[in-house]
């Protein structure tokens, strides 16, 4: 066995009613590299990785840490191997400081209570090591996504673990934060860790991934090096045909009106607006795109416009023209 690999995935299977998610997947990952997982939505990234991470356990295959089996039933169990995940979607609890939620489920005590101290110092000092810049003390509502997001890193960290696995990481940051952690997991390769990057973003792949492997229906269909293989190449092989890089749009030439919202504004689920003061229009043959990072009003936006999710104010500007 490759002395080199920290973990290996060999005939890894999973099924779920009616989806063969994982079909005989082998992945190999090597000390000290970070290796791109790749794929469209659904072809069994993130499945593969909740198995190595012990949300669940493989139907077939076995899996192996430091060329030994091992048998992962729960993220404790990986946690105890080193092996730590970032999930696309935070595990954070927003009324909690930094530190506590670093130490949650590994709280130090001092009888007769928590001892936040010494966990704070090591906070301060891994947060110092990695150029993280994080405050321990700060409450997590009250700080960015793109410092949440490094609140996981810690967390990993805090627990010593030597293989990283990021879930979809730059779908929640600003295009600023998103370089920001691209050095960051060039430092945390530097320093020694393994990581494991589920993307489908080949611009990042070409940034910070050492080999690239590829899924698609829930298949590997190859592993290569990343520094030698074109983008199209990566491309193609994640959707099974010739990708066309360049695209040649007509002159937009909008019609009348059909949808104006004015000073709308929406709630999310906390009973905090998620959309204030939103005003905008839409006409006829065009397209209007809404961007910006997760969690930042465009699910409510929808539901208020689709009658899923009632509104604060609804002024009679608001609503279709026919």
């Amino acid at each position: 066995m490759d002395s080199s690999l920290i973990v290996e995935m060999r005939g890894i299977t999973k099924a779920f009613p009616g989806v063969l998610a994982n079909d005989k997947v082998t992945l190999e990952l090597r000390q000290g590299e970070i290796l791109a997982l790749l794929g469209e939505n659904g072809a069994g990234k993130s499945t593969l990785m909740s198995l190595l991470f012990g949300l669940s356990e493989p139907d077939e295959g076995e899996i192996f840490f430091k060329g030994k089996p091992a048998k992962i039933t729960n993220p404790n169990r990986a946690n105890d191997l080193g092996i730590g995940m970032v999930h696309q979607h935070f595990k954070l609890v927003h009324n909690f400081t930094v530190t506590e939620n670093i130490v949650l489920g590994h709280e130090p005590w001092k009888f007769p209570s928590m001892n936040l101290g010494e966990a704070k110092k090591r906070v301060v000092e891994l947060s110092s090591r990695y150029n993280l810049k994080v405050d321990p003390n700060a409450r997590i509502q009250d700080i960015s996504v793109g410092m949440q997001q490094r609140v996981e890193i810690l967390k990993m960290l805090y627990l010593d673990a030597e293989v990283l696995i990021f879930d979809e990481p730059s779908a929640v940051l600003t295009p600023q934060e998103i370089t920001e952690l691209m050095n960051i997991l060039r430092g945390l390769k530097a320093e020694g860790k393994s990581i494991i990057l589920i993307t489908h973003k080949l611009k990042e792949i070409k940034a910070v991934a050492d080999r690239c492997t590829v899924l698609r229906r829930g298949q590997v269909v190859g592993t290569v090096d990343v520094a030698s293989t074109p983008e199209a190449t990566m491309a193609e092989m994640m959707v099974g045909r010739a990708v066309n890089f360049s695209t040649n749009k007509a002159q937009c030439s909008p019609g009348r009106t059909l949808l104006t919202v004015s000073q709308l504004n929406v709630q999310n689920s906390r009973k905090v607006l998620a959309v204030k003061d939103l005003s905008f229009e839409v006409q006829a043959g065009e397209i209007v795109g809404v961007a910006g990072v997760e969690g930042n009003g465009q699910t409510e936006l929808v539901e208020a416009l689709t009658g899923l999710r009632a509104v604060v104010s609804a002024p009679s500007s608001w609503g279709l023209r026919t």
